[in-house]
């Protein structure tokens, strides 16, 4: 999906370009989905992509929504981040390349993959199952 810097600030609010595009980060415990226990599919909010399920989101207490895995298929790259002086790995909608969040491992939270997908709610919009 490509599209011009002016149209990406046309479609996105001033916080969701910040994040989205210019891989900001928004304030722990201030994303709407950091406590949210809706059942859904949880979509890019620039493009729509399904990128997680309700069913893998867990209470990590980190601040912003965490995962255990993406929904399954191609939907999140990953690249390495050295940005901040550390080396972390980026979370990217495949189909826009949006900037989504951070994926960590080893931390020893009791889910199946041993990984923390922390991401951003401004990146997120969540779709309710019906």
């Amino acid at each position: 999906m490509q599209k011009t810097e002016d149209e990406w600030k046309a479609q996105l609010t001033r916080e969701e370009y910040a994040v989205l595009r210019k891989s900001g980060t928004e304030r722990p415990f201030t994303g709407e989905y950091v406590d949210t226990k809706t059942v859904g599919v949880y979509a890019c909010r620039a493009c729509g992509q399904e990128l997680f399920r309700s069913t893998a989101k867990f209470e990590s207490h980190c601040g912003w929504p965490s995962f255990y895995a993406p929904t399954e298929g191609d939907a999140v790259t990953l690249i390495e981040d050295r940005s901040m002086g550390m080396k972390r790995v980026e979370a990217r909608c495949a189909n826009c390349d949006s900037h989504l969040g951070h994926v960590f491992e080893g931390e020893g939270y009791p889910t199946p993959t041993d990984q923390r997908w922390c991401i951003n709610s401004v990146s997120l919009r969540l779709v309710p199952a019906e």
